[in-house]
């Protein structure tokens, strides 16, 4: 299947590690020039442009679109890719304070909304077809996990920001979706475990979760949302705006 994408741009926001890094290399594979953003320092081989950038500072990811802008001569799509819990188990909820809230709405959330600030402009600036933005959330944000209800109220509002950003982008040709991980091995789900304070080991705590909430009842990978995401950016998705998409073994199902 061609997907159109040679020769086009991509920004990975966060895309030094994980689903983000998976999602980098997916498209590298089809021709596309990338572009990462991320706080870490380690990019562990990668070799296109790369800013650093923290994105609950939007002088710093508004700095970073720019260059990347003037680097490439246009940008094409833009993936988000960011999120982080706080390391605290709320449930219930009770049990994570206020203050708790506030890196993780910040980071998760008003990240989104300044790489959607800084790079949108730009985007709109573009001729190509085909431009897209795409979120990463989770299947937290759609069915209220206990969990980590700062992290779960972070997506579900990453979900709702999405939708605003799809409507507001359409009459430009630059449609805007979601991609909701379920079960995905990264230090995210392993800080969930350690958080926790079971006395299983990461391995078993992790297979029978897994088991006990996926019909499925086996992980995903980075690269499957690596493979979702191209997909979603090119004319094969030309009219898939405004949605989410779950790649999560069946773990979250709309009647």
């Amino acid at each position: 299947m061609d997907l159109g994408l040679k020769d086009q741009t991509a920004i990975i926001v966060g895309g030094a590690q994980g689903i983000g890094r998976a999602i980098a290399d997916a498209f590298t594979c089809e021709g596309v020039q990338v572009g990462i953003v991320d706080c870490a320092r380690d990019m562990d081989g990668f070799s296109g442009a790369v800013r650093q950038a923290d994105v609950a500072n939007f002088d710093e990811v508004k700095k970073a679109a720019t260059e990347l802008a003037s680097h490439f001569g246009k940008i094409d799509h833009v993936v988000f890719s960011v999120g982080i819990g706080s390391g605290k188990v709320g449930f219930p909820f009770l049990n994570v304070a206020p203050e708790d809230w506030l890196r993780v709405l910040q980071v998760n959330l008003l990240g989104a909304v300044h790489t959607a600030q800084a790079f949108a402009p730009l985007m709109q600036k573009g001729t190509s077809k085909g431009r897209s933005l795409l979120f990463i959330t989770s299947v937290a944000g759609q069915v209220g996990s206990q969990t980590d209800p700062p992290y779960s109220a972070s997506k579900a509002g990453l979900i709702n920001f999405m939708q605003c950003v799809a409507r507001d982008l359409a009459s430009d040709g630059i449609r805007a979706n979601a991609l909701s991980p379920g079960m995905v091995k990264t230090s995210l789900n392993r800080s969930v475990w350690a958080a926790s304070k079971v006395e299983e080991s990461y391995e078993d705590w992790a297979e029978n979760k897994i088991k006990r909430i996926a019909p499925l009842g086996h992980w995903q990978s980075p690269e499957e949302y690596g493979a979702m995401a191209v997909y979603l950016a090119s004319v094969q998705a030309k009219n898939i705006t405004g949605q989410t998409l779950n790649i999560d073994g069946g773990q979250v199902m709309h009647s």
